[in-house]
């Protein structure tokens, strides 16, 4: 019968072997720590630090892993038994031919290659953007505010001036609220409190009455001196933030004291330094005492739990 017959065994084919990477999860934790990089910058040092050691770490594995086949040593073949060769025809042998390697391999590093070129080319200028402007010509310079005699004992001025030469003025102008506390120990004592709101940057206003404004001119460019009498504290018009006499934060949203200047008496002029922080001032006058910070921008915690989620200024000074 044909039903009997035997049917003919079909050849068996060979699968080919496909080599493609094995899941891994290293490219997401590799992008991960270049996510907490960006994260970083913005919100801690901290954090971007330890973003670049996991995407270092995370990267170099996933190098190692895609090139694991081309780094792996090739298996010994046996080797061949040797034919015998014949005393009267002897072949020489041609050079060895370099070994070569998949072309999967080749496209496949070629990619990451090309990849890793332009995401370079792509995040350097807009992370150069984002932090070079921090980093470059952040100082403050001395401004020279004039004679000792424009600013009378205990009682606070309103002091104008450019921030720096050659600025225009409705662009470098800033002010600051100034008394002279007299002598301490034979050294004159002065209260310099930046006019900035410690919340987003408002100006903010004296609470008290003003005198004639005296106009004068120094070496920094012109100043105007403005008395002010019986200050009781200071407020912001745009969000109500509210501070005492020496700078506290009593009311609103501020997260600090207002911002302070260093001051130098150089020939029996009052000369302004660089700005810095204030957490809270204990005291007042000459005899109060200041836990001064780094300058911090507007809105930024400088003590308490709340600090940590701020990066280190890079602003020169501070006490």
């Amino acid at each position: 019968m044909a039903d009997d017959l035997e049917r003919p065994a079909e050849p068996a084919h060979e699968e080919s072997e496909q080599h493609l990477p094995a899941p891994s999860i290293l490219p997401f934790a590799f992008a991960g720590g270049v996510a907490l990089i960006l994260i970083g910058l913005i919100i801690n040092w901290w954090l971007a630090v330890a973003g670049g050691v996991l995407a270092l770490l995370f990267g170099f594995a996933w190098i190692r892993a895609v090139t694991r086949d081309v780094r792996a040593a090739p298996e010994p073949e046996p080797a061949p038994e040797p034919e015998p060769v014949s005393e009267l025809a002897v072949e020489e042998e041609g050079p060895e031919e370099p070994e070569r390697y998949p072309r999967s391999v080749f496209l496949e590093l070629s990619t990451l290659g090309v990849g890793a070129a332009i995401g370079a080319l792509v995040t350097v200028p807009a992370l150069g953007f984002m932090i070079a402007p921090a980093f470059v010509d952040q100082g403050d310079e001395d401004v020279d505010l004039g004679p000792l005699e424009n600013f009378p004992e205990q009682q606070y001025v309103i002091a104008q001036f450019n921030s720096k030469k050659g600025e225009p003025l409705d662009v470098g102008r800033r002010a600051a609220f100034i008394r002279n506390n007299g002598q301490l120990n034979g050294v004159p004592s002065f209260t310099v409190i930046s006019n900035r709101c410690a919340h987003v940057g408002c100006p903010t206003q004296p609470q008290g009455l003003p005198g004639d404004i005296k106009q004068i001119t120094t070496d920094a460019g012109p100043v105007a001196i403005t008395p002010v009498a019986s200050v009781s504290g200071f407020q912001c018009p745009c969000h109500g933030g509210a501070y005492d006499a020496e700078g506290n934060r009593v009311a609103g949203p501020p997260v600090r004291a207002l911002d302070r200047y260093e001051f130098m008496i150089r020939e029996g002029r009052l000369v302004l330094g660089t700005r810095y922080s204030v957490g809270k001032v204990e005291g007042t006058g000459a005899n109060a005492k200041i836990y001064s910070y780094k300058r911090f921008d507007p809105g930024q915690h400088v003590d308490g739990p709340e600090q940590i989620l701020w990066p280190l200024p890079p602003y020169e000074g501070g006490g």
